[in-house]
């Protein structure tokens, strides 16, 4: 896959946004996004490396063991149950994206500068994920799918056969679930990447399989309040409709008095 380069130029079809001042909002030589890309540390590194090594452990002996209890019985169950992991993957992808772009900040114990703050650098560099590698791009995800992961290796291990093929087709949904939910920040990457992409992921974004580059330029218009989901995008639309995240953050807003996106607009806003 190319990635641009530091240096690059935005992609074409992704439109600048600009400032007040005249100036661009976004980009990687924005102050806010050159701050917050210098707070990528050696130790978070590390965490996405052991992250990436053992998801991938846990998905390869997973899939061995699922192939293992497949009957042909169970083959409208388990359509189905893949169908709603991926319907479901798509709104946790939202509800996390919406969350972490809509509260907290960077400045928070732990949680702020390992999973806050990719959040505000790509809104004022929203190229910056082009230039992240398989690592970077993968492994916050990869760490949030390992406990789901772990606890199917577990049943494979210590579970009957009988129990494992009864439960097999519930078990396709978890593990359907599990993979997009590790594919959702590669998906994201490709939305951004608009030259060298494989013909295959431009005819799954093209099909709207998976996240479609045109539909996620929708969310990139400031202020970045509506379109969150992020893994297939199927739910943006009919979650726009009932306005579902403005009624959640009006109620949270009510509740304790904090303003949605006012860490992310700080980032912003910064000039030097």
């Amino acid at each position: 896959m190319a990635e641009s380069g530091p240096g690059a130029a935005a992609p074409r079809d992704e439109p600048a946004e600009e400032t007040e001042g005249g100036g661009r909002r976004w980009g990687a030589q924005h102050a806010g996004a050159r701050e917050l890309a210098e707070l990528y540390s050696p130790g978070k590194r590390l965490q996405e490396w052991i992250s990436v090594i053992l998801c991938f452990s846990l998905i390869c002996f997973n899939f061995y063991n699922l192939l293992l209890y497949l009957r042909l019985e169970h083959t409208p169950s388990v359509l189905v149950g893949i169908f709603a992991g991926v319907v479901t993957a798509d709104f946790l992808s939202g509800l996390f994206h919406w969350g972490a772009d809509t509260w907290g900040s960077v400045e928070l114990p732990i949680i702020g500068k390992a999973f806050i703050r990719p959040f505000r650098e790509h809104h004022i560099d929203p190229t910056a994920i082009t230039r992240h590698d398989f690592i970077e791009t993968n492994g916050d995800n990869c760490f949030m799918t390992l406990v789901p992961l772990a606890n199917m290796a577990y049943k494979f291990v210590s579970f009957s056969p009988e129990a494992l093929c009864e439960t097999c087709p519930w078990e396709c949904y978890v593990f359907a679930l599990i993979i997009f939910i590790t594919m959702t920040n590669q998906i994201h990457k490709w939305s951004h990447t608009y030259f060298g992409l494989p013909r295959w992921v431009v005819f799954l974004q093209d099909w709207h399989i998976i996240l479609p580059r045109k539909h996620h330029r929708i969310h990139h218009v400031s202020p970045h309040e509506t379109y969150f989901c992020i893994t297939t995008g199927w739910l943006n639309y009919p979650l726009e409709k009932i306005r579902f995240w403005r009624c959640l953050e009006t109620i949270i807003q009510g509740l304790t008095g904090e303003k949605p996106r006012a860490d992310d607009m700080k980032w912003a806003q910064k000039i030097k």
